[in-house]
């Protein structure tokens, strides 16, 4: 008799744990298969650390093959799933097609970057929910202060060294307080950069910092950042955003080359694509995690609306606690539909909340007790490390080295412009030069007028991926359509003739193999 097979399609916190915990009940009487473009679980809630140059990028990243050893990964973004015939279609890496077929589906596709209907903001603003993201930003803002440097117009200076993020949440609070120092820490140390100021404007419509939490960690974070700096402006948000700055709703026009959005997110578009019920674009689902009508079909994470129990009425918000914890329950639920235990109903228990503010300041409130200044920075990387399902000791060893050591204020250039566009339900990938369009935001062309100084905000070939999978990573590979065939005699890095000639920021185009005349990935 064969075994049962569970396909869980994203490895974010809610599809990471539940395939944990899976693997862990099952022992080996059920296949559990892991569809996820990437070969790693990102931990999100370090990412602004990453930005800022405290941490590797890898130290955030935890092997899904190394610490899922009985789970099988397939690499991969999900197209299409047929409820009716239970499969789940996919792309892989270098364009290949592929079906899964399942007894049991989990989708924890989790969330993409928020967009509003704000002129510009697509075209001139990044966003910050995946490594390529965090890795771009570190690049640009280390870019920024350098030619800020070099230039003889104060005008120009000040324009380069002003830093907008807009969205006062965990993610924008974290990065305007790491980006504050980070810049603050390039210029005290180099004798050439005296008088130069960096500025880091935080804007949210809202009307305190992090307004989903508890006021007293709002009026702690709120203190932090105005005392290091930091211009807070709520009730404020951007109406319009160009090439050379952006134009708030207050009608004051701020000159910057960086824009960063925070905004929040939405949920995966794949859950939309099923036709079942949803809310607010997410999923629903009852208190076991199931799909109403389809007892073969959970749900959790992001993508899901989950009844908050503790709340009736309400739903679950989408934060990585919620997602953690379901991932569990899930994986219990999905073994009960097999006759393994019994099925559990989610509920939570509101443990607190961190906030990493740079340096030895957070903001937290462990099992209600709020703290600030040392204590709380200390409680909040005890918190990061235990939670982290690996890496602790490489990210407390960079944590000791940020003690002692400055930081490497240097551009590695490895990840351009046009390679992490906000209109991207892919964060977790950078684009990849030459491959062909797909998504509404492909126009074949980079974005021009970059505010930022950098040329291009959409990749030459267009949109990659429709929708990611794992609350961070996406659904269909960039890169994943093979290469035109080409005559080997043909220069190996002529760019294809909907792509731009090599710039600043625009990479050349894929480098043509002469072992075969197609290739997929480049």
């Amino acid at each position: 008799m064969s075994r049962p097979r569970i396909v869980i399609v994203g490895a974010g916190f809610a599809g990471y744990r539940t395939a944990r915990t899976l693997s862990r009940l099952a022992r080996g009487r059920a296949e559990i298969v892991l569809l996820n473009p990437t070969d790693y679980f990102l931990y999100l809630p370090l990412l602004p650390q990453v930005a800022a140059g405290i941490l590797e990028p890898r130290r955030v990243t935890v092997s899904l093959s190394g610490t899922l050893p009985h789970v099988k990964l397939v690499l991969g973004e999900s197209d299409r799933i047929d409820l009716d015939a239970r499969q789940v279609h996919y792309t892989g890496p270098e364009g290949e097609g592929g079906t899964l077929d399942y007894d049991r589906l989990v989708l924890a596709a989790g969330s993409v970057n928020k967009l509003l209907p704000i002129p510009g903001v697509a075209e001139h603003a990044h966003g910050f929910r995946g490594l390529p993201e965090a890795l771009y930003l570190r690049d640009h803002v280390t870019r920024q202060v350098e030619l800020a440097a070099a230039t003889d117009d104060p005008g120009r200076c000040a324009a380069r060294c002003t830093f907008v993020v807009v969205g006062a949440g965990y993610t924008g609070t974290e990065v305007a307080a790491h980006g504050q120092l980070f810049t603050d820490a390039q210029v005290a140390r180099h004798p050439m950069r005296t008088g130069m100021r960096p500025r880091w404007l935080l804007l949210d419509i809202a009307d305190r910092v992090l307004p989903e939490l508890d006021e007293r960690l709002s009026r702690t974070a709120d203190t932090v950042l105005r005392e290091r700096g930091v211009d807070v402006r709520m009730g404020t948000s951007v109406k319009e955003a160009t090439h050379d700055g952006v134009l708030l709703t207050d009608g004051e026009f701020v000159d910057t080359h960086t824009l960063v959005w925070c905004v929040g997110v939405r949920p995966d578009p794949l859950a939309e694509s099923l036709g079942l019920p949803m809310e607010r674009g997410r999923l629903l689902v009852d208190p076991h995690l199931q799909v109403p009508g389809r007892p073969e079909v959970f749900a959790c994470g992001d993508a899901a609306a989950v009844p908050d129990l503790e709340k009736p009425g309400s739903y679950t918000p989408m934060t990585a606690q919620h997602a953690w914890r379901q991932g569990k329950v899930c994986a219990h639920n999905v073994a009960a539909s097999f006759g393994d235990g019994e099925r559990r109903a989610y509920r939570h228990k509101d443990m607190g909340f961190v906030v990493d503010l740079g340096g030895v300041k957070a903001a937290a409130n462990p099992l209600g007790v709020n703290l600030s200044g040392v204590a709380a920075g200390a409680v909040t990387r005890g918190y990061h490390l235990a939670a982290m399902p690996g890496n602790r000791v490489r990210v407390a060893a960079d944590w000791l080295l940020d003690a002692v050591l400055p930081r490497q204020a240097v551009q590695l250039g490895l990840v351009r412009s046009w390679s992490v566009p906000l209109d991207t339900a892919s964060p977790e990938l950078a684009r990849v030069p030459g491959e062909p369009g797909r998504g509404p935001s492909s126009g074949g062309e980079p974005a021009k007028n970059q505010p930022g100084g950098e040329p291009a905000k959409k990749q030459p070939g267009g949109e990659p991926a429709k929708r990611q999978p794992g609350g961070e990573p996406a659904k269909k590979q960039p890169g994943g359509e093979p290469a035109e065939k080409r005559p080997s005699g043909e220069p190996a890095v002529t760019p294809p003739p909907d792509q731009p000639p090599p710039g600043p920021d625009v990479a050349p185009g894929p480098v043509k193999r002469t072992d075969r005349t197609t290739e997929g990935d480049s």
